[in-house]
């Protein structure tokens, strides 16, 4: 057998994977030692009451503007001047109300801007950008 000497201003190319193995060890005894603690769960008998009504679910305002920069609520066309009287008369309505905004991407960024600032003034605080997935 014949063994190569290393010199010593050679680098040393092998790993030392012990101090690796050491953590992994350790991390895997936790977890074993944690995870039947984690699965108990404490048994509670609930009573029982009346049924009640569920939640109101907030209604929900589709918000478009169009490559041509047109504005649309829910489907019909409006003017940029009344959108934000419209969206105050549907907050006095549903104070949870939540606005969608679909901007066609070749629409100018100030016109999205301008919707945006006007349902900030009406008094929307959720605002969802719609996208679709590449």
């Amino acid at each position: 057998m014949a063994f190569s000497k290393q010199s010593e201003n050679e680098a040393m190319s092998e790993i030392n994977v012990t101090p690796l193995v050491d953590v992994m060890l350790v991390l895997l005894i936790v977890f074993i030692v944690t995870a039947p603690l984690l699965m108990q769960a404490v048994q509670v008998k609930l009573p029982k009451t009346e049924t009640v009504n569920p939640i109101k679910d907030a209604r929900t305002v589709q918000l478009s503007v169009n490559a041509e920069g047109t504005v649309y609520l829910d489907q019909r066309v409006i003017h940029f001047d009344v959108l934000e009287n419209e969206l105050k008369k549907l907050l006095v309505g549903n104070p949870d109300l939540n606005v969608q905004l679909h901007a066609d991407e070749s629409v100018r960024y100030g016109r999205v801007a301008q919707v945006m600032a006007a349902a900030q003034r009406a008094g929307i605080v959720k605002l969802g950008f719609v996208t679709v997935p590449k």
